[in-house]
């Protein structure tokens, strides 16, 4: 409670004229907003899009009230230019094979072809997994990207999920339900079956 008390004392100073102090703010949370942001933008742009965070928040600081804890208002800006990195830099909605990296295109060949499950779980682990999976979640609109990520592999519940994006529970659930279904089917078309 403490840090709520803080981080709203330090945003009525920097609302009173004091601009300042409001490096104390980008000083208390930047490892925050670093931590949300890198889950959901490629590495090169994460502090590009942190930074992006704390000028809307500046921006937007007249309308924090205390209600809730700064740092939750804060996560739903951060989560919101994460959306907004992906809404302008949105690929087309298929990557043709060729898009891939060589060795990620060995890797989805060695995935085709692995004859044992022991086989598929080590290369599944690899780097080039994670490229992969990147490279498909990036097929996804902005939106059903952020859902996906959040309820699937950040583990937000629905409910955690829509306040933080501005969204209703329901709308979250049919996201995540849409996004999971494309998702599967960029997999298969890649070769990735029981994905």
């Amino acid at each position: 409670m403490e840090v709520v008390n803080e981080d709203w004392e330090t945003v009525r100073t920097v609302l009173e004229g004091d601009t300042a102090a409001y490096a104390l703010i980008i000083d208390r949370h930047q490892a925050h907003v670093a931590t949300i942001v890198g889950a959901h933008v490629p590495p090169q742009y994460v502090s590009e899009v942190a930074h992006e965070t704390f000028v809307r928040a500046y921006r937007s600081l007249a309308s924090y009230a205390p209600k809730k804890p700064f740092k939750h208002w804060l996560t739903t800006i951060a989560l919101r230019s994460c959306t907004d990195f992906w809404r302008s830099h949105y690929r087309k909605k298929e990557s043709p094979l060729c898009d891939f990296s060589d060795n990620s295109t060995q890797w989805l060949e060695a995935v085709r072809f692995a004859e044992s499950e022991r086989e598929f779980e080590r290369l599944s682990q690899a780097q080039e997994a994670k490229d992969i999976l990147n490279l498909v979640l990036d097929s996804l609109p902005p939106l059903d990207r952020m859902v996906l990520v959040m309820t699937q592999l950040e583990e937000y519940s629905s409910q955690e999920a829509a306040e933080l994006l501005g969204i209703s529970s329901a709308n979250v659930k049919v996201r995540a339900f849409r996004a999971k279904r494309t998702l599967k089917k960029l997999l298969k078309k890649y070769g990735i079956e029981g994905a």
